[in-house]
Parts: structure tokens; sequence; C-alpha cells
């Protein structure tokens, strides 16, 4: 199979993460690596700080194959982190910031973590006092490591250099609040002399392709999160394969804001930069006048995240001409959004792409230069190397244009679900094939449209009814700026539909939306119950939270 033109050469030299940035310090290493108020790297002194990483987790007494938790903001240093938990064979298990004590403890205690990466402060939560709260027994960790010594990374970055912490920084963690000893930055980093370069350099080439490289837990929107279990090889692959068809290059420098505990962040963010040998500038957290400076500043020319981040740069109205290549996905898109990416911040490429946990990320992507209808009406054909199909509720496969559950088979098919076997069985058919939980279509073309999720579909009066489906149809109205679709029970059609409607205009109504969508709706589709919000509940990846919506309730019902 061709692969894209890439930065390093292919081959088993760079078949796992620690190797690929092992080769890219050598053949690449004067190129920036890391930048922005973060901290300032190149590709050798990244290589550097990682395997001092590396040396600092074997001290540990860490074994190749356990897990170590990172629960902290995107930074530089968790990047660097990441890199050396990984050359020191360690499975990575990020935790997402917005989670809270018990969700986070659960993790811990699943993936038997036996280290954990933290800071104390970001935008006000205290994570290690939040562990201790839990009051969750966590008797794998043995070691919890401050990342930044400092109260908030947003008010002062964290940085990549170790004299930047203080002495004694620990001794502001009260006793109570430790669920494990506790040690600083500098502290950890210290312990690296236990530990030579060589037997850093040895057990960061003992790492294998099939070796569990990270730990991603699902975002549980629909049911208790899973752990997804996916290897260095698979990464690389898919990623190779995604960087080539989006034209990642490496002279970029790429604006990470995903949160690196998710897929989008961390493969599609930190793995991508590393295939290309691109600059990586980490946000820890999203703004839209900071991130526009950040971009102008830094001379960004890389831009991806869910369409909210779009729709607030575009609502500034601030043009971004050194941006080249923006990617969205994960929700609906209206097709004047991708517009005005291209007319209002001047971006020229946009693409779309659709993935999940399960799909190392990614299964499908819309490249750029097509056309703003394709691109926010389909979300691409299959990635390259893999495959896409459309099967019923008995499995067979469907023909062009038929609507039913989307399964996927390739290297972006995960290895499985941690401590789940049942359940690894029922994603994974014996010939490979993930069933994605999605409900889609395939045009004749091989472009994929998302229907909706399975669990989301809702049934009016016999009829089967798709949130998404409607969502895109009201994104077309010119006054709604967001919106979000549940059925909810109705006594006499059993369940109907509930819009949640965030105006893009202050005089949007409900009567005015219901006037609009009827000539646009078949009528049991229509909206009975509508809410206009403020803003829609979402989770770190911008996918919004349904199940909040269910418990804050609709408004007052209309007649269709």
């Amino acid at each position: 199979m061709d692969r894209p033109e890439p930065a390093v050469t292919s081959g088993e030299d760079y078949r796992t993460i620690p190797a690929l940035l092992a080769r890219q310090a050598r053949e690449r290493g004067s190129a920036a690596a890391l930048a922005g108020p973060d901290g300032r790297l190149s590709y050798a002194e990244l290589h550097d700080a990682a395997r001092e990483v590396t040396r600092a987790v074997m001290a540990t007494g860490l074994r190749p194959g356990e897990a170590a938790a990172i629960w902290a903001p995107n930074s530089a240093r968790w990047i660097v982190t990441a890199l050396g938990l990984l050359g020191a064979g360690a499975v990575l298990a990020p935790i997402g910031t917005r989670l809270r004590g018990p969700e986070a403890a659960d993790i811990l205690a699943r993936s038997r973590s036996r280290l954990l990466f933290t800071v104390r402060g970001f935008l006000g939560s205290d994570y290690v006092h939040m562990l201790a709260e839990s009051g969750r027994a966590l008797p794998d960790l043995t070691e919890l490591v401050l990342l930044s010594d400092v109260a908030d990374p947003d008010v002062s970055p964290s940085g990549i250099d170790s004299a930047a912490s203080p002495p004694n920084s620990t001794t502001a963690v009260p006793q109570e609040d430790r669920p494990a000893p506790v040690a600083s930055w500098s502290e950890f980093l210290e312990s690296a002399s236990a530990t030579s370069v060589s037997e850093a350099d040895r057990r960061a080439e003992a790492v294998e392709p099939e070796d569990i490289a990270d730990l991603l837990f699902t975002s549980g929107t629909t049911g208790a999160p899973k752990g997804v279990l996916a290897t260095h090889g698979q990464a690389l692959d898919v990623f190779e394969q995604w960087a080539g068809t989006v034209g990642l290059r490496p002279d970029d420098r790429y604006l990470l804001v995903n949160p690196f505990s998710h897929a989008f962040g961390l493969k599609a963010g930190i793995v991508a930069c590393l295939l290309r040998a691109a600059c990586m500038a980490p946000v820890a957290r999203f703004d839209p006048a900071a991130v526009a400076e950040l971009i102008d500043r830094e001379r960004i020319t890389v831009l991806t995240g869910p369409p909210t981040l779009f729709h607030d740069l575009v609502r500034a109205a601030r043009p971004l001409p050194t941006v080249r290549l923006a990617g969205t996905g994960g929700a609906t898109i209206p097709v004047s959004l991708i517009e005005r990416i291209r007319d209002t911040l001047g971006i020229e490429h946009v693409f779309t792409a659709y993935g999940l946990t399960e799909s190392i990320g990614v299964v499908s992507i819309c490249p750029p230069g097509a056309p703003a209808e394709l691109i926010a009406t389909t979300v691409g054909k299959a990635l390259p190397g893999s495959e896409i199909r459309i099967i019923g509720p008995d499995g067979v496969t469907l023909s062009a244009g038929a609507t039913g559950e989307i399964a996927v088979r390739g290297a972006n098919v995960m290895r499985g679900y941690l401590d789940n076997p049942a359940a690894t069985a029922d994603a994974i058919d014996t010939d490979g094939w993930l069933r994605t939980g999605d409900v889609g279509a395939l045009d004749s073309e091989g472009y994929l449209r998302i229907t909706d999720r399975l669990k989301d579909m809702f049934v009016v009066g016999g009829f089967n009814a798709y949130p998404a489906e409607i969502e895109r149809i009201l994104l077309a109205h010119p006054g709604i700026a967001d919106v979000a679709v549940i059925g909810i029970p109705d006594d006499r059609l059993g369940e109907v539909a509930a819009a949640f409607l965030v105006p893009r205009e202050p005089n949007l109504t409900e009567a005015t939306v219901l006037d609009w969508a009827r000539s646009r709706l078949a009528g049991y589709k229509l909206p009975r119950h509508i809410h206009i919000v403020d803003s829609l509940p979402r989770n770190a990846s911008g996918k919004i939270r349904k199940p909040d919506l269910r418990v804050n309730g609709p408004a007052s019902p209309h007649t269709a």
C-alpha cells in the first residue's frame, strides 16, 4: 500500500512511538518540536527531556506494561511526560480534566495505575484533594507527581524546566490530601540519576509495536466508560494515513487545543505531529481571544477542534491569516460554518473526520478541498487501508444509500476493552468488524453520512426518528447557532422530539422556529417541545451530554 510522503522513512525502526521520537531527534533534531508560552524545545531537546522522564519513571520501579495516568490540562510538560512514560514501556492512561474525584479514582483503580501525574488548582479544581475526597482505595498507586508547582497553569504556565519548580513545593499538600506519596516535578526528576541513559535507551528500544501504548476511556455519554486498548503500531499506522490524507506537513505549527485525554488530542495531535516532525503548541483551555493572539504570535498553520471552537472564532470575526488547514468533527456541522471558516477566518483548507475511541480515533475523512456541502453533510471516505460497511439488524451488509449500523475493519480497530471480553466480543465480530453503534449510509462513491447513534434513535408513532437528521435541518435556520434534539416520552405517540436551541440572534422564538421547520421536516420529526437556552452541555471532546438535557427536561409542548 502506497503511503503519503512522510518526514521520516517508513520502516521497522520507528514502529513504536519511542523509536519514532528517537529517529526524529536524530534526523530533524534542530526542528522546533514545542512552542508557545508553555516552553520551547527542538526535537533533539524533546527527546532528551522525555528520556529524563523515562529514567525517573524506571527509578520508581514501574515495569513495562504497567499503567501510569496523567490528570492535567494540555501543556508542554504533559507531552514530555507522556513520551517519557511510553519510553519506559508504560501504558498511558489519560484522565479528562472535567472529571470529578470519584470518576478519576475509578479510572485509576480500573487501570491499576502505578503513577499519577497531576496539577493543583487548574480552573479552581484541586485534583489531589478531589481524589482524597472520593474515598476510593487505590492500592496500586505508588506515587503522585505534581506536573506544575504553581496554582493555576492558566495564570503561570507549568513550563518544562525542572529548575522552575520551587523546592519543598509538596509541603503545601496536606497529608490527608495525599492518596499516595507526593513528589514535586523537580523531586521526581532528581530520581532520574538512579537510572543510566543507556538503561533508559534499552528500555525504550525494547518496546514492541504490538505493546499497548494507551488506555483511553470512552466518554460515557450513553453508559459507563469502558477502557479501550490500542497499540503503538496501530497509532502510527492510523495516523500516518490521517496525516497524509489531511495534508499535515513537516513545517506545520499545530495548535493543540483538543484535550490530550481524548484520541483527537493525543493521536491526531501529538502522534500526528511526531510523524511529520511538526511543531506542537499546546493550549490548556480554549479562550477565543487568547487563542487568536497565540495563533498570530506563534504563526500557527494548523487548527483542529469541535465545531463549537470554530463557531466562537467566527463570531469574533478575526481573520487568521497564518492558518492554512482547519479540521473539525464530532458533531453536526452546518454548511454555513464551513463557508465561514473559509470566508471569515480566511482558512482555505478545511476537512472533517469521523471516529470513535474504539476506532483509534478515525473511521473516515472528508479531505481539504472538497465542496463545503460535502464536507458538512458527509464525513468522507474510509481511512486508507480500512473498510466501512453498513449492516442491518441481522448483520447483513446493506446496499448503497441504505441506512444501518456503521461497521469498520482495519488497523483502526481497538485491541479490545480492558478486562471486559464480553463487551469486546459484542463490539468486534469474528471477522474483525467493529460495530460502531452509529447509524449512517454510504453513497455510491463511498462517502459516509452519519445519521445518528443507535441509542439516540427514538420512535414516533411507529416511525424511526434520528436526532442528528433533525439537528442538521434546524441548523440551516439563520437564527440558530447550536442545537440538540432528544426523544422524550409522549402518551399518544410513545416518543416525540424535543429541541434545545442556542440562538444566533436575540429575537428567535419558538413560534418562528416551528413555522420555519414545518415546511422542512416531516410531521413526526417536528419537535413537539422547544427550549431556547444559552448553551448546550458538552464534554471535553465537544460531544453534547444528552443525558443532562433529559435531566433538565423540555419546555412547554407545542402542537405540530
